[in-house]
């Protein structure tokens, strides 16, 4: 049997009412959901002797609920969520009538390497009287036996973890199975020097209170980046929130190791705080610019979407990823390389009148574009990172027993895959505009992945009786903005009528113009007499 993975153990008292065949489908359940049956006795027997009162169609398990997500307040209430959840789905009458959590953090042991003291000098001094050149000898006779100890000159290989004295005694004691004490050794710690007053917190604690430190203090610098974007009030308002965030971080700081450290942890959470604020000001950048609270709030967004889809992917098994959501996947990028490859093109178009055809565009512009309409719609993203960050901080609305839910989520991935859209429209729409202003002017437009219109003098070699323009009628003098020969059609835009013109390709003959201030003389002797 596959390994169940999991975060968090928290021993629930179930009650399962009905009768024999219930109970025996309950123990299956447990069984498939990887959760370990402790003990099971009839109701008022047992450990509920004298606590609920006795019930033939009732029996209590006291199971190991196993589940993922963080470890706070909620957690019990969690492994709660997770029994009636299991009852809805086997249609068993079920209920957790008490939770309590298997507090399994690890410590945090120091770890030690072991080696030999056969280099140190001697403690007892030589017989005869001590000299100060003799006091000198071994005091550099100590310091080179200390640096070479540090420097792991004398190690053994051998590795212990425990206070120092912890450590001193497993390194000399004989091991079951191993080589038997010898020479005489001593220990060293890792990193540095060892600290008695210093005690840290558990592993996962001391993550959390860290994380926590690191959120104020991201906080502090973006409040400081809105008050650079400020004047007058404003800027003391949230300057003062600033100060009450690194406060926060501070606060949070103080209390980092269980016992002592609270001096070294105050100046690590100072020193990072103005290394933030120098760096979301630009000082030390090569452009000196600083970071804007847009750009700041975009980071965090990354961050969280990063984190949040973690947080979400990670309780999928391999099995999951293979039979359906790798292919999912599979199918959407591909889908949206190769069809979404012109959307932007042809929301272009659209706002100026012509037809997605009239845009010759290169193919590696059509992937370009594509790989710009994917990074607009990754903002969709967000909506199930935030929904990961929330199940595994194990938020009520997100709870597996909560009916509203997954309406919700849908209603919010709506909206942002709606945002999203809009935010596609807006870029075509950009360019729109600044095409429009660039006619106007008569200017050269901006270029929008790969369309790069340009003023040309339109020739015609045909006479003009018979030149089969549609969408307006050809002025020769005057110069037009040409979006290039496609399908033998060259499309032109008419800025007077503010609309497309075109016409076959091999009518009319381009020439290059400076810009749409220039006006077009042509001998037109290459025509053909009418008749």
């Amino acid at each position: 049997m596959l390994r169940k993975r999991y975060d968090q153990r928290v021993v629930v008292l179930v009650e399962v009412r009905g009768e024999q065949r219930d109970w025996d489908e309950a123990e299956r359940v447990f069984d498939q959901r990887g959760w370990p049956v402790v003990t099971a006795f009839a109701r008022g027997e047992g450990a509920s002797r004298g606590v609920l009162r006795e019930a033939a169609s009732a029996r209590l398990y006291s199971v190991e609920v196993r589940f993922f997500g963080a470890r706070n307040r909620r957690t019990e209430l969690a492994a709660g969520w997770r029994v009636e959840q299991l009852a809805r789905a086997v249609g068993l009458e079920m209920y957790a009538r008490r939770c309590e959590l298997v507090d399994r953090d690890r410590e945090q042991l120091t770890g030690w390497r072991v080696h030999t003291v056969d280099h140190r000098p001697p403690r007892a001094p030589a017989p005869g009287p001590v000299t100060r050149m003799a006091r000198l000898r071994r005091t550099v006779g100590v310091s080179r036996a200390r640096i070479s100890e540090r420097r792991g000159y004398h190690d053994t290989g051998m590795v212990v973890t425990g206070t120092a004295s912890e450590a001193r005694r497993l390194s000399r004691m004989d091991l079951p199975g191993g080589s038997a004490s010898g020479a005489a050794v001593d220990v060293r710690p890792f990193y540095g020097r060892e600290r008695s007053h210093i005690v840290p917190r558990r592993e996962e604690d001391g993550w959390q209170r860290t994380f926590r430190i690191v959120a104020w203090l991201l906080a502090m610098a973006f409040c400081a980046a809105v008050a650079r974007q400020n004047s007058g009030v404003r800027v003391w308002v949230w300057a003062g929130i600033a100060v009450l965030c690194f406060g926060g971080g501070a606060r949070v700081a103080y209390g980092l190791f269980a016992v002592g450290g609270r001096v070294g942890s105050l100046l690590v959470c100072g020193v990072t705080a103005v290394f933030l604020l120098f760096l979301s000001s630009g000082v030390g950048t090569e452009d000196g610019r600083a970071w804007t609270p847009a750009q700041m709030l975009s980071a965090f967004a990354v961050t969280a979407t990063v984190a949040g889809i973690w947080l979400l992917v990670r309780q999928w098994t391999w099995g999951e990823w293979l039979a359906w959501v790798a292919p999912l996947v599979f199918a959407v990028v591909v889908s949206c390389v190769v069809a979404s490859g012109s959307v932007l093109h042809a929301l272009y178009a659209d706002g100026l009148g012509v037809t997605p055809d009239a845009l010759d565009v290169p193919g590696i512009w059509q992937a370009t574009s594509a790989l710009k309409l994917l990074s607009l719609l990754s903002y969709a993203l967000l909506v199930p990172a935030l929904w990961g960050i929330a199940k595994h901080v194990h938020a009520p609305f997100v709870s597996p027993v909560e009916r509203l839910g997954v309406p919700l989520y849908v209603c919010a991935q709506l909206a942002v895959v709606a945002v999203c859209g809009l935010g596609a429209l807006d870029s075509a729409q950009e360019a729109v505009d600044d095409f429009r202003t660039a006619a106007v002017r008569k200017t050269a437009p901006p270029s929008y992945f790969g369309v790069a219109p340009e003023w040309m003098c339109v020739e015609p070699t045909v006479p003009a009786a018979k030149l089969g323009s549609r969408g307006g009628v050809l002025k020769p003098e005057h110069p037009y903005l040409s979006f290039g020969e496609a399908g033998g059609t060259v499309s032109l835009w008419d800025e007077p009528a503010g609309t497309a013109l075109q016409m076959p390709a091999e009518q009319v003959r381009l020439v290059p113009a400076a810009d749409g201030r220039v006006r077009c003389t042509f001998s037109f002797q290459h025509l053909p007499k009418d008749g």
